[in-house]
């Protein structure tokens, strides 16, 4: 990678392909979710390769990244991102990002798809309401730290241990603070802008993104659009990574040529 990219993005399967020799045929280029980092992405990421090549963004601010302040602005994030990644070269690209990653993706994916050849292969939309159906809802900004980690605490993404450990906090809470307030400012670039398919994932039981929010994505592409609904919470990926994964490796080319 190049040294942008290798600020941004982080490879976990490189083992993996080291092993094998085979190309892989299709780039997957993953985000995280408010407060989460690219290691999200490590499980399904090694269950891919080494047929797609996966890139886990790293926001400033977290693991690696530490020493960086939070990017309190999706559309400067979105700028930035896209701008590490560039045109996709030979390969196709896809994007998955799962509950704020999913709106970030889509920004990005609207970035590239301004680049001559850039519009990715694919988006997968995860745990997320699409713009449209968010369009005149009333925000729930959290009012303090405390309200931060009870929704934390009830939305699953965060390990209870984390939550509970003073040190950890001191390090998380700078991260989510950041993430929230690029959320409370969020405004998605408006129109249908992208050809590409949009596969859209959400749980049954997930009161961040219901179904019904969930399938407004289909108002943000003019290509094919399709909903896939999974049992859990907002987290249901957690519980159903083997099951995303063969669902993404389905909608993937996974060899060059």
């Amino acid at each position: 990678m190049s040294r942008e990219r290798d600020v941004w993005f982080r490879r976990f399967q490189a083992l993996n392909r080291a092993h094998t020799g085979v190309e892989a045929g299709c780039e997957l280029v993953c985000f995280p979710h408010a407060g989460g980092s690219a290691a999200y992405w490590r499980g399904i990421a090694l269950e891919l390769a080494p047929d797609v090549d996966v890139l886990a963004v790293q926001y400033p601010g977290r693991l690696d990244r530490l020493g960086e302040a939070p990017v309190e602005d999706m559309h400067l994030l979105a700028d930035l991102v896209a701008e590490a990644l560039g045109p996709p070269g030979d390969r196709p690209r896809a994007l998955l990002g799962h509950s704020m990653g999913a709106s970030l993706a889509y920004e990005v994916a609207v970035r590239l798809a301004r680049l001559p050849g850039g519009e990715p292969h694919l988006l997968v939309v995860s745990g997320r309401r699409a713009p449209s159906a968010a369009h005149g809802r009333k925000r729930e900004r959290p009012r303090d730290d405390a309200e931060l980690i009870g929704r934390m605490r009830e939305l699953g993404g965060t390990q209870a241990a984390l939550l509970d450990d003073p040190e950890m906090l001191e390090l998380i809470l700078p991260v989510l603070r950041g993430d929230y307030r690029a959320l409370d400012t969020y405004e998605d670039t408006p129109g249908r802008l992208l050809t590409c398919p949009v596969v859209a994932l959400t749980g049954d039981r997930d009161a961040e993104a219901p179904v019904k929010d969930v399938q407004g994505w289909r108002d943000h592409t003019s290509g094919e659009f399709r909903t896939h609904v999974f049992g859990g919470g907002h987290f249901y990926l957690n519980d159903h990574a083997g099951e995303v994964t063969e669902l993404v490796r389905g909608l993937l080319p996974t060899r060059a040529g």
